[in-house]
């Protein structure tokens, strides 16, 4: 079919010289980015989250340290980059939010975009908490010392005492628990409203409403300060954890190999995840973003740009929290060398222990303690373990507390104590905290408003008010965040809302491109816009390799959930220790909900489709799509600049624009 000139123009190709067919002519007046900055900030805002600083760490220690890093980045280049690269590249292309480009490629697998705005929605609700807690810690580090340097005393008849579940614990996870969170000792256990908490997470959602009211235009202002200063804080505080004692140790240990562990399926598993999240794949952020974008925006560059910038932060991320661990479990194992050196030396005053002890014993480093631990007879290392005398390893230390909540809120917090100037970085930490968040929560509730916008027209009158009151209603769900038993819902959502439904989502847009529209039609659309044309080898890749790992990483994943029954690890105050209980049937039936809520567009929307087009007067063949005949369809037609028809060549099922005079 031929197009006149006016038919072929598109926003940034005023010439006209563009054969490209997938843009619908209301991109013309679509927002853009006031520059390329602020759309590089923004992607690299929302990729480069709270993951990156306390769930990568974690997965490289436990996971090989090198060896776990050289697997990550392979599974990046095979996995992350080219599915990356089709959402930059499908979000520019159609400049649509999600629900659009899906919608464009074929009106059977629209539900793709709104299973990912329900996915965004669930991870708003419980990421702004995250944001909420931040800003707690953050207004209590004004105070020296920090309020979760030492214990609290309690009086009573006989004086000032400290509290028994503190002592057995630390002041840390005491202040966490107790001061921060109210923490219940179980789900079942709602423990109240929290006030305190829930003005914080009424602030956080402020701060992200008031950011993303006037859309692209105010929230990419707020980028420019929210996505760089989390790089200034990580290096000072490289720089700082490097002069400290320990922390060679601790970059050492991050980096020692574990080869073994390419055998293990389940470090496979745990990368890839990682890949998947670290990048933000299947919110739907990254197309709402790049819809923002010129035509002739070079995507591909985009792409591995970000990518890059993503793992490159992960590493330095990594080592800052590996330094700042080495030190803190150098001073403990200090402090571990220095009690067991005492008891050790009362015991051998009151015979109970007849071996003879170096004379300065006390004064041993860690490493020649352990040494001399080590050289120690079987029969004296079981008298010793008698007693609870270890033998006082760094790496020992540097295993405790560092996942989640718990290497942010009680690890990274008792390390800061240690500090010379400890407020000082307790409000350097946490306000990166907040804005490691806030980024992220931009990206997010794009992902939820522009698909909507894109897809219900009238909307756009109004974007101010639907903006506050999306914000509204985010605050009003998460308070049940905010009660005692908040964290374990917050742990619930985490690991449940997200990861499956988006796994069965970018699963869907591969195999959507791949193989419904065609890859290398697709590389074709890309060609026509920027020129030049990618990679051959991204066709393979989302044919083959990429769509092939997703469903490894999906069955892998539903096989995970369905051999082991869901856990969570709940405070026990009277222990004053941790302890894993699985979630009572309401909580298994509310899991489960928010599983297939978050799954259920897709097949829902499907069918819908079909119904339509079975009661059509179209019918389906030839690779086309009937236009659909529901009433907000044919209003959103009505609203197009041009009447539009199908595109009948090759087999997708994008709208284009009709010829003049013809309907």
């Amino acid at each position: 079919m031929e197009k006149s000139k006016a038919d072929l123009e598109i926003a940034g190709d005023p010439e006209g010289e563009s054969n490209q067919d997938l843009l619908p002519e209301e991109s013309a007046t679509r927002p853009t980015w006031g520059s390329k900055a602020q759309y590089i900030l923004a992607q690299v805002g929302f990729s480069v989250g709270l993951g990156n600083v306390w769930r990568f760490p974690y997965l490289c220690h436990q996971n090989g340290g090198g060896s776990f890093l050289l697997l990550y980045l392979v599974l990046l280049l095979v996995i992350g980059v080219p599915l990356f690269f089709l959402e930059l590249a499908a979000g520019q292309i159609i400049r649509q939010g999600s629900i659009g480009v899906w919608k464009h490629i074929s009106p059977r697998l629209v539900g793709i975009g709104f299973a990912s705005c329900v996915v965004c929605s669930f991870v708003a609700l419980y990421y702004n908490v995250i944001m909420a807690w931040s800003l707690f810690y953050l207004g209590n580090s004004f105070q020296f010392p920090l309020p979760w340097s030492d214990c609290p005393g309690a009086e009573n008849e006989t004086g000032a005492v400290t509290e028994s579940e503190c002592t057995d614990s630390s002041p840390t996870i005491y202040f966490w628990n107790r001061q921060a969170l109210h923490i219940t000792n179980s789900i079942e256990e709602s423990g109240g409203l929290d006030p305190a908490l829930a003005g914080c997470l009424f602030a956080a959602w402020m701060l992200v409403c008031l950011a993303m009211i006037k859309g692209i235009k105010s929230s990419g202002k707020v980028l420019y300060f929210s996505s760089l200063f989390p790089y200034v804080v990580l290096l000072c505080f490289l720089v700082r954890a490097l002069l400290l004692e320990g922390a060679a140790d601790g970059i050492r240990i991050m980096f020692t190999p574990k080869l073994s562990i390419w055998g293990d399926m389940q470090v496979w598993r745990q990368a890839a995840t990682q890949v998947f999240f670290a990048l933000g794949l299947g919110f739907g952020t990254i197309i709402a973003y790049s819809s923002y974008n010129p035509q002739n925006n070079n995507c591909h560059i985009d792409g591995l740009l970000v990518s890059g910038i993503n793992f490159l932060t992960s590493v330095l991320a990594t080592l800052v929290v590996f330094a700042v661990l080495g030190f803190r479990a150098n001073v403990l194992a200090h402090k571990c060398v220095e009690r067991n050196a005492n008891l050790l030396t009362d015991l051998v005053k009151n015979g109970s222990f007849l071996d003879v002890l170096p004379a300065n014993l006390s004064q041993f480093s860690p490493a020649q303690y352990s040494s001399w631990y080590q050289d120690e007879w079987d029969e004296t290392k079981k008298q010793l373990q008698k007693w609870k005398v270890g033998d006082c390893r760094v790496e020992d230390e540097m295993n405790k507390g560092v996942e989640g909540t718990g290497l942010a809120f009680i690890t990274f917090t008792e390390a800061m104590t240690l500090f010379p100037t400890a407020p000082f970085w307790s409000i350097l930490f946490f306000f990166m905290l907040l804005n490691l968040g806030l980024s992220t929560m931009l990206g997010n509730m794009q992902g939820i408003i522009t698909p909507l916008l894109d897809n219900f027209h009238s909307l756009h009158r109004r974007r101010t008010l639907f903006t506050v009151v999306c914000c509204m209603i985010g605050f009003l769900l998460g308070l049940v965040f905010v009660q005692g038993s908040g964290n374990y819902f917050v742990t619930m959502f985490d690991d449940y809302s997200a990861t499956l439904p988006l796994l069965i989502v970018v699963a869907g847009e591969a195999f959507a491109i791949a193989w419904i529209y065609g890859a290398d039609r697709f590389l074709d659309d890309i060609e026509n816009m920027l020129g030049w044309r990618p990679w051959k080898i991204y066709s393979y890749m989302w044919r083959f390799v990429s769509l092939a790992a997703m469903l490894c990483l999906l069955l892998a994943s539903l096989v995970y959930l369905l051999m082991k029954r869901p856990t969570y690890t709940a405070w026990n105050r009277e222990k004053a220790e941790e302890e894993q209980l699985e979630y009572p049937p309401w909580a298994l039936g509310l899991l489960i909900s928010l599983i297939v809520v978050a799954a259920l567009p897709i097949p829902v929307m499907f069918l819908r489709q079909l119904l339509l087009e079975r009661f059509s007067q179209h019918s389906h063949n030839s690779g086309q799509i009937p236009v659909p005949t529901d009433e907000e369809d044919r209003a959103q037609e009505k609203e197009s600049p041009a009447d539009l028809e199908l595109d009948p060549p090759g087999n997708g099922y994008f709208l284009v624009p009709a010829e003049e005079g013809q309907e």
